[in-house]
């Protein structure tokens, strides 16, 4: 007995190879694993995210927003990567335009 018949049995040796399979069945598992990955974490990832550029995109003076901080106030100004907010009278804040999560309806701020 040498050390090859540890690893290998002497049976599964003697059979060699015969009986393979259809190599496209072999990666089925493979191919249904990554469809599925694709349509519960990928797909409504891209969604969410195409979602907030569109909102970052549309956003005007004058809209109540709040941030990913869970600030809330009204758009003063908006520049090329930062937007003015009005959270209080006469205090504003500079945050990224990133950091806006969600346009809320209009009243909200003055019912609050």
């Amino acid at each position: 007995m040498n050390l090859l018949d540890f690893l290998v049995s002497p049976a599964a040796a003697q059979a060699g190879g015969a009986a393979q399979g259809n190599p496209l069945m072999s990666l089925l598992p493979l191919i249904l694993l990554f469809v599925v990955f694709w349509f519960l974490l990928l797909r409504p990832q891209m969604k969410k995210a195409k979602e907030h550029r569109e909102l970052i995109a549309k956003l005007q003076k004058g809209d109540e927003v709040l941030t990913s901080g869970g600030m809330a106030g009204r758009i003063e100004d908006l520049g090329e990567s930062f937007v003015t907010v009005e959270v209080a009278d006469k205090v504003s804040i500079k945050v990224q335009r990133g950091a806006i999560t969600a346009v809320l309806p209009k009243g909200t701020l003055k019912s609050a």
